[in-house]
């Protein structure tokens, strides 16, 4: 494990794992860096693997509660200067593709190419204004609760009807060490419309959807491509919002065949 600290004092930890060129890896929220275990392990035999727990997730520490996205993606810059990188591929599922998007607006250049997986152009923009303050509300409530008391339903509304119990409780594992303060900057961060940035996406862009995401449907990432110039969604049959977890194999083929093309 690897670890700096910020300008503003924030203690960040990050996997670091392979050689080649740099592919960083953006969680979604009340998860960390583990979610990528199969990722870390594949990727690395050919790419300079990077895989952070996010300010306020995992063994980092956690933020302001009024963290915006942009805060999120000035903290990811930070990272790569302290890694050494200059413009990697970025992965990101979930919460972690809108931070990419994001991103990607404040620092183009810092950008070899993007993967977007199961993700929103903020909830606001993807799922509506009421459906997204519906999401904000009910996430803000149960960071309060402990993590018995929600963690449960959660899960399984993250993978398809079919997905093995052994998936399932790999994920549990590691949303069981949520933190309450990120778990709320992470979701007020992903609250506001980030759909602007789409249109001006200037790298190859690769879309991920589970065919099963209950979380992110599938007309999501159909309205992100059509938002991003010669962008292309793959869809994987039998996964839902954490495909990565679920279809691995199928998963990290289809990054790899983009990324070798890069």
């Amino acid at each position: 494990m690897n670890a700096f600290t910020t300008s503003d004092g924030l203690r960040i930890v990050y996997r670091r794992s392979g050689t080649g060129p740099a592919l960083v890896l953006l969680h979604g929220f009340i998860a960390d860096g583990r979610v990528w275990r199969t990722q870390i392990d594949d990727f690395s035999r050919d790419f300079d693997v990077i895989a952070w727990d996010a300010p306020g997730c995992g063994q980092s520490c956690d933020p302001p509660e009024d963290f915006s996205m942009e805060d999120y993606a000035r903290c990811l810059l930070a990272l790569l200067n302290d890694a050494g990188v200059e413009a990697p591929h970025l992965l990101g599922l979930s919460w972690g593709g809108t931070l990419a998007l994001e991103f990607h607006r404040l620092f183009p250049q810092h950008v070899r190419s993007m993967i977007i997986a199961d993700s929103y152009a903020g909830w606001t923009a993807s799922l509506g204004a009421e459906d997204a303050q519906a999401r904000l509300d009910r996430c803000l409530r149960e960071s309060q609760l402990p993590a018995a008391d929600w963690i449960p339903q959660w899960v399984p509304g993250t993978f398809s009807a079919g997905a093995p119990q052994e998936v399932l409780d790999e994920l549990a594992s590691i949303m069981w060490d949520f933190h309450p303060v990120g778990f709320r900057a992470m979701s007020r961060a992903l609250h506001p419309d980030f759909s602007e940035a789409l249109s001006g996406i200037s790298v190859p862009a690769l879309l991920i959807w589970g065919g099963d995401d209950a979380r992110s449907p599938l007309i999501c990432g159909e309205k992100m491509r059509d938002r991003i110039n010669g962008s292309r969604l793959v869809v994987i049959p039998d996964a839902g919002h954490s495909s990565n977890m679920e279809q691995p194999a199928r998963f990290n083929a289809e990054v790899r065949t983009f990324l070798l093309q890069r």
